[in-house]
């Protein structure tokens, strides 16, 4: 998916400074208060505007794909046994009915430790995997206890305790299964929705179930060597009609968030003629400049981390260059930046 031109690229090619105080720790209320750069990448024009307004910028037949995933209260604390130290566990991927990737923090996590989780079932560490991710067997379903035991796992620059888990969640997320949310759909209300709709604005839906390592900077020097995470993806054949019949007559595919982005370029990976087929499973999906997008006119999105795989994402639509010169302009002018921040429309 790389061109073979692009061997000299770097992963601190994606680097850019970012003083704390620009990461947003509460989100914008009411949600489509929040701010929006407009970023045309024909022109290079840069708009600032409010989100609220996204409508100034689309066209009736436009069709705007959003994510309907919801985020999970993944993250449970508990103790060893018989030892009584403290652990602290993350879903990330479920792999049967009981047993569940996670990441776990604690002392001695070996193979065969047995743990107590608070409030909820018994459970052993059943394999080791990479750094602090564990196989972890649980005596019962997990998803039997979310409300009991779980806690939503906001990411770990939101200092912020009291956060309402509901403002971690889009309005319009229906399927359980992430550990971070979507958050370019942060920003819409049921009533900006609506208003959409009715200036002729179609929305479409997917599912993607977001894992942590979204949030995970890029480590090594050079990009293309960096083991992309998968997710599981779905694109019904509803959406899949939508899509097409908007594209035949003219309108603009917009994904809202890169969770659509990947979920729809791994749709239209699979065509052979075109038209998008529906598509369900692991996606691996990596996408760097020289990625040649098929799927996509524009996206909403946010601002993202320094050297991530989602910075890289969003430079291959609209180019290095003009992303990180637009995170400079969004500095002085003050945006606020990750996952609660504001929001950026490429077209």
């Amino acid at each position: 998916m790389v061109d073979s031109n692009l061997i000299n690229m770097r992963t601190e090619d994606f680097d850019y400074v970012l003083p704390p105080e620009f990461i947003a720790q509460t989100p914008a209320e009411p949600r489509d208060s929040s701010r929006l750069m407009v970023l045309e990448r024909d022109s290079d024009r840069v708009r600032h505007d409010f989100f609220y307004n996204i409508g100034k910028y689309l066209k009736p037949g436009d069709l705007l794909v959003i994510n309907r995933t919801r985020v999970i209260p993944a993250r449970f604390y508990g103790f060893k046994l018989p030892g009584k130290g403290k652990v602290e566990v993350l879903l990330l991927r479920q792999i049967n009915k009981t047993t569940w990737e996670c990441l776990v923090g604690g002392k001695g996590m070996r193979e065969g430790v047995e743990l107590q989780i608070e409030h909820g079932p018994r459970a052993q560490i059943t394999a080791v995997l990479d750094g602090a991710k564990r196989l972890i067997t649980f005596a019962d379903p997990i998803e039997a206890y979310y409300a009991e035991a779980g806690h939503t796992p906001l990411p770990p620059y939101i200092h912020n305790p009291n956060v309402d888990p509901e403002r971690y969640q889009t309005v319009y997320s229906k399927i359980p299964g992430s550990a971070a949310a979507p958050t370019a759909g942060l920003h819409f209300t049921e009533s900006l929705i609506q208003a959409l709709k009715d200036e002729g604005i179609g929305f479409a839906e997917i599912t993607l179930h977001v894992g942590l390592d979204t949030f995970a900077p890029v480590t090594e020097s050079d990009p293309q060597t960096h083991k992309i995470h998968t997710e599981w993806c779905e694109l019904n054949q509803t959406t899949a009609d939508q899509i097409n019949q908007a594209r035949q007559q003219g309108g603009r595919i917009i994904a809202v968030g890169t969770t659509s982005v990947r979920t729809l370029e791994s749709a239209a990976s699979h065509s052979e003629d075109g038209l998008v087929k529906p598509f369900s499973g692991q996606t691996g999906l990596y996408i760097l400049p020289g990625y040649k997008f098929h799927g996509i006119d524009g996206m909403i999105t946010n601002f993202h981390l320094p050297k991530s795989t989602l910075i890289m994402l969003v430079s291959a639509f609209a180019g290095r260059e003009k992303i990180l010169q637009a995170y400079e302009i969004a500095k002085a002018e003050r945006y606020r930046f990750y996952s609660f921040g504001d929001a950026m429309l490429i077209l």
